[in-house]
């Protein structure tokens, strides 16, 4: 999947259980934060998003996670994943005109596989602490 460049270093990146619909289009990613990710784990979910091969989009995007790349200052970028349609929408300052919309991914692929599986774990770990 084709990610924008970040001006500023990475610091953190958040993991969002979207809770509100995204019709119509929020300027931000609506939800929970259920982990945060930072250093070395911040890279490795980054770079999993990266690898995640372009697939084919069905129609619902209904996405029910999110990631929200942080800067030490501000919000770089944000994307929407829906894992049944694989639609993945960017949104933010750093989304340059040609990555904005809706891409499809293939969230059967094995980094896109295990993106879900990180989430599906943060998500867990989020509601036993509760």
């Amino acid at each position: 999947m084709l990610l924008p460049v970040a001006a500023a270093p990475i610091e953190c990146v958040e993991a969002v259980s979207i809770t509100a619909d995204m019709v119509p289009r929020p300027r931000t990613v609506p939800g929970d934060t259920i982990d945060v990710w930072v250093e070395d784990e911040a890279r490795s979910v980054l770079g999993l998003v990266g690898e995640v091969p372009e697939g084919e989009r069905a129609r619902c995007f209904v996405p029910g996670y999110g990631l929200r790349a942080h800067s030490a200052h501000e919000v770089l970028f944000e994307v929407a994943l829906c894992f049944r349609c694989d639609g993945a929408l960017l949104l933010g300052p750093l989304v340059p005109a040609e990555l904005r919309g809706v891409q499809a991914f293939d969230a059967g692929s094995a980094p896109g596989r295990q993106l879900l599986r990180r989430f599906q774990e943060a998500a867990a770990t989020a509601d036993r602490s509760r």
